[in-house]
């Protein structure tokens, strides 16, 4: 990424990540706003989905060289964020789905740690819900990292064929 690309992904991750924090996730027993936070939640996932695939369609179709990776470094925190901040309402708003997940930072540690999947085993999922969530949350995970990887493996691929071909002949 160049140097603008890398500070405007970086500024708009800490504002991410920032609105994380700041969003109320009180428990609540008006069953209308649970609804909306749920709709919430299956719209953020959706549009993460789309944001994802259509960031993956425009990475494969332009010039490899041209596009920074930031739209997808912005999307995975995002999605990040968003299972983070699932996690920790279900672990607020129920009792015995999540061991050990008390504060948004627990909740981001372990969706960061799912997402990299690395399982310490000191968070994970007690309940039927909380695991259904982390269902969908692993779902997400394979695909932003399947995008990923694809598109890293194009841009290598691009630049050895380009280094091959501006290599003087001997």
């Amino acid at each position: 990424m160049r140097p603008t690309y890398a500070w405007a992904t970086a500024r708009n991750a800490a504002l991410i990540v920032g609105l994380y924090y700041l969003l109320p996730v009180e428990e609540t027993r008006d069953g209308r706003l649970a609804l909306v936070r749920l709709g919430g939640f299956v719209l953020g996932t959706a549009l993460l989905v789309w944001g994802v695939a259509r960031e993956a369609r425009r990475q494969a179709e332009a010039d490899r060289g041209t596009l920074p990776l930031s739209g997808l470094i912005l999307l995975t925190i995002s999605g990040v964020t968003l299972f983070a901040l699932a996690d920790f309402a279900v672990a607020t708003w129920t009792t015995g789905q999540f061991a050990d997940l008390r504060t948004k930072t627990d909740a981001l540690y372990f969706a960061v740690a799912t997402l990299a999947t690395v399982g310490y085993g000191d968070i994970h999922a007690e309940g039927q819900l909380a695991r259904g969530l982390l269902i969908v949350q692993m779902a997400f995970n394979l695909v932003v990292l399947a995008s990923a990887a694809s598109l890293m493996s194009l841009r290598i691929k691009d630049r050895v064929i380009r280094s091959r071909h501006e290599k003087p002949d001997e």
